[in-house]
């Protein structure tokens, strides 16, 4: 994730409380006022850590939430979108950047991009998603209680780890599952902590390979190979960037891949008890609009969990990973080709 940045800014404005001055002193606007009579205009800086279809469906959502709330792009709102190339110092540089420039609302979509938005403003508000432990990056307090500034949506199921292993366990003859994984990525470490608590409930083993950036990843993957029956790799956005790298090894090696989301479904992995990341943007979203009708602050909106959880099988995922589907298994999960 230490990649080199190239910022690209396509200007697009959201709204929601209206921000000036510079030095941190922002003053909030009337929200939704008319400006000497015409209709303000809100600007959302918007900030990702990466690029990858997960992040990308949960700012498609994002916005369609938007758009349902009446605030339409190009009309009463633009984005000011950046991508941080997998950098961290690149996401403080663009969070600070959105305070200089006074943007009235930011989306941060990931946690790496929440966490920086937050060390940069405690004025202006925040909502996220795609943080897979809000209280641990400690964006909010509790899942009960949002933060002053900031509150969104987590990427993390309370039930989707622990249903994860309990199919490994019981449907599958797997002994090992093999976890790869950014340990520089809080988000990761809070999961592969729940990954083995739910393996304590289990005779499975847990072996583990660690890197710090995508072109780590294949490597990691082949030294794997021979130690785990399976792999599982959780919403690390270092990994799932690179996601084709640890599925070209597992489908020469016959080792099914578990994720921790759908949309790796489509790029080669087995199966995943998960969401559409859409969903929680759209989530997301809604909360933006509260804020920007000046219906609620943020501190108002309690951070919320995916509201749907499911399993999904590839099949020929499953056909090039060695796997033969059960019979059973139609009861449980819903198919992709």
């Amino acid at each position: 994730m230490k990649q080199a940045i190239k910022r690209f800014a396509i200007p697009v404005v959201f709204g929601v409380l209206a921000l000036s001055g510079c030095g941190g002193e922002e003053k909030a606007a009337t929200n939704g006022a008319k400006e000497d009579g015409k209709q303000k205009t809100f600007t959302i800086g918007v900030t990702q850590i990466i690029q990858h279809p997960s992040l990308d469906a949960a700012f498609n959502g994002f916005k369609k939430a938007l758009e349902d709330g009446g605030f339409k792009e190009g009309k009463n709102v633009r984005y000011n979108i950046q991508n941080a190339q997998g950098d961290m110092n690149n996401s403080q540089t663009i969070a600070n950047n959105f305070v200089s420039d006074g943007v009235d609302l930011i989306f941060a979509n990931s946690t790496p991009s929440a966490q920086s938005a937050l060390n940069a403003t405690k004025d202006i508000p925040i909502v996220f998603t795609s943080v897979t432990d809000p209280v641990g990056a400690g964006l909010v307090p509790s899942m009960d209680k949002a933060g002053e500034n900031i509150t969104g949506t987590t990427d993390s199921h309370p039930d989707a780890i622990r249903k994860t292993i309990q199919f490994i366990d019981e449907q599958t003859d797997a002994k090992t599952v093999g976890l790869i994984y950014n340990a520089g990525e809080q988000n990761s470490l809070a999961q592969i902590e729940k990954v083995k608590e739910a393996a304590k409930h289990t005779d499975l083993k847990l072996v583990e390979a660690s890197v710090s950036t995508t072109a780590e990843v294949k490597q990691a993957a082949e030294s794997l190979v021979g130690k785990a029956d399976v792999f599982y790799i959780v919403t690390d956005n270092t990994v799932v960037s690179a996601i084709e790298s640890v599925v070209s090894v597992a489908n020469e090696k016959k080792i099914p891949v578990f994720t921790g989301e759908l949309d790796s479904l489509k790029r080669g992995c087995f199966a995943a008890y998960g969401f559409d990341y859409y969903d929680i943007g759209y989530q997301a979203g809604q909360m933006a609009v509260a804020i920007l009708k000046g219906e609620a602050k943020p501190s108002e909106i309690k951070p919320e969990y995916p509201k749907k959880l499911k399993l999904v099988i590839n099949k020929q995922a499953a056909e090039k990973q060695g796997i033969k589907l059960k019979p059973e298994w139609d009861q449980m999960a819903e198919y992709i080709e």
